[in-house]
């Protein structure tokens, strides 16, 4: 392993893997003789994301193991300092949860004309056991996404790059891009919504971790709670 090129190479990993594994179930969905298959497997994007997850866990704990530091480590609450965190974590909560809905509707009517068409496009019917399975993506979220973002690759290209803003910028730039590749629909306008949407929020969410690296478990978990919400969707349809 390559200690300067590795935190480089995970910023790209997560939307590597979405396509891989996106690519498997259109794969199946070729052989299985289903028209379209690469639109059909996008519909079971959620399903994708369980994988992926996984295979950052693997990744994380194979990178940190290299450099002799144990990645849960860095997944711990701070005994010393977790009352001004909770109240860190709370102030930044009621910041970021508008800012992370917000700009989903409104750059949806700008891009789209109508923001069911966006809507259309990201959620599409699923079987009930589908959508049961899906809970895996919340649930292994938190160990996964923002730990590979901003645990692992913001402070290690600070380092190299001798620029803590110019790696916040990078970091959030590739988290909010990851979701232009889950699903990977080829459609020009829903890329651009894709990644708008989660810009402002990855933006917000590195910043709080660049000012204070110890909030890192308490975000990971409000962030698995507002994927959890994002499964729930499915019972809208």
């Amino acid at each position: 392993m390559n200690s300067k090129v590795n935190p480089w190479l995970m910023l790209f990993s997560r939307s590597l893997f979405f396509v891989l594994f996106q690519g498997l179930i259109a794969m199946f969905f070729l052989v299985s003789g289903v028209q379209s298959p690469w639109h059909e497997s996008t519909r079971w994007w959620p399903i994708v994301v369980f994988p992926a997850n996984l295979v950052s866990l693997y990744l994380l704990l194979r990178l940190y193991k290299a450099e002799n530091k144990h990645f849960w480590d860095t997944l711990r609450f701070s005994r010393e300092t977790w009352k001004n965190d909770l109240l860190w974590f709370f102030g930044f909560s009621l910041l970021a949860m508008p800012i992370a809905a917000i700009p989903r509707v409104p750059l949806a009517n700008a891009i789209f004309g109508n923001a069911d068409i966006s809507t259309n496009l990201l959620f599409s019917p699923i079987p009930t056991w589908a959508f049961w399975a899906s809970f895996l993506f919340p649930l292994t979220i938190w160990f996964a996404e923002l730990p590979t973002y901003f645990g692992y690759c913001m402070p290690r290209i600070a380092d190299q790059l001798k620029n803590t803003w110019l790696a916040w910028i990078l970091s959030s730039l590739f988290l909010a891009a990851q979701h232009m590749f889950l699903p990977l629909i080829f459609n020009g306008g829903y890329l651009l919504w894709r990644f708008g949407m989660f810009l402002p929020f990855s933006l917000a969410i590195g910043l709080t971790l660049k000012l204070r690296p110890r909030l890192l478990p308490y975000v990971v978990i409000g962030h698995a709670l507002l994927d959890i919400s994002t499964v729930l969707v499915y019972l809208m349809i």
